[in-house]
């Protein structure tokens, strides 16, 4: 259950034609890259909203593209998109989200026909139709979200870069990977493992470390450290 005040990022276009539903909630994949789920959430900061759209992997649960920033706009999932599909190239993925303006649009629908991406789009206001992507945007409001305060924008995007690319991605640990993460399901099954940010290494364990020139130093990054090791975060 969310504990954060209700704000609407899906906004349907009424005049929009939806893509049909490919899923139809059975969220299973037999490899990496046959279906990615999509959604927008945001990240609250004292300087005003920042949304954060992913795209995650249904096989291995990766975060295999994500974007943030001040708007609500087609750009932003187009964003996200375009993270993940230069580093993964799939052949043949369904893009699976609900009917948000965002992914109606021409722009999205034609980005999907260049890339041979199959676009799948769940009922309108059911949250079970995209529950895999709600289940991540849970974990990261609980583990991250409602553990912080973010002064600026600035400060929100490194914290949720840390979040993604060194933990979530390489650490955190699912029981329906066989308690592996993410990162390290796929490279146990030999999949190529492409999305790591520039500058980065993977060690034996399937941990990143993360170059220190775009970690931006903060009172946040130490107090997620230490919950992310076990210790109780100092006020």
């Amino acid at each position: 259950m969310s504990r954060r005040k209700a704000f609407t990022t899906t906004v349907r276009d009424e005049g929009a034609r939806p893509a049909p539903d490919l899923v139809e909630r059975q969220f299973t994949a037999a490899g990496p890259d046959r279906l990615w789920v999509a959604d927008i959430t945001y990240v609250p900061t004292w300087a005003g909203f920042l949304f954060l759209a992913v795209v995650l992997d249904a096989w291995s649960r990766r975060i295999v593209g994500w974007a943030m920033d001040t708007h609500l706009r087609t750009d932003l999932v187009l964003a996200a998109l375009d993270m993940a599909l230069p580093q993964r190239r799939p052949t043949d993925v369904i893009h699976h989200s609900d009917q948000g303006g965002q992914c109606t649009s021409l722009a999205f629908g034609r980005r999907c026909r260049e890339a041979g991406v199959r676009p799948s789009m769940g009922s309108v206001g059911d949250a079970y139709d995209n529950a895999m992507c709600e289940s991540f945007f849970a974990t990261l409001e609980c583990e991250l979200l409602d553990r912080a305060c973010f002064r600026t924008q600035a400060d929100a995007r490194t914290a949720v870069f840390d979040f993604i690319e060194g933990w979530y991605n390489p650490r955190r640990r699912h029981s329906s990977l066989d308690y592996l993460s993410p990162m390290m399901f796929e490279r146990s099954h030999r999949t190529d493992d492409r999305t790591v940010p520039s500058g980065s290494t993977i060690d034996p364990g399937g941990a990143t470390s993360v170059a220190p020139s775009v970690l931006v130093p903060s009172p946040f990054r130490k107090q997620f450290t230490l919950h992310r090791t076990g210790a109780t975060p100092t006020p």
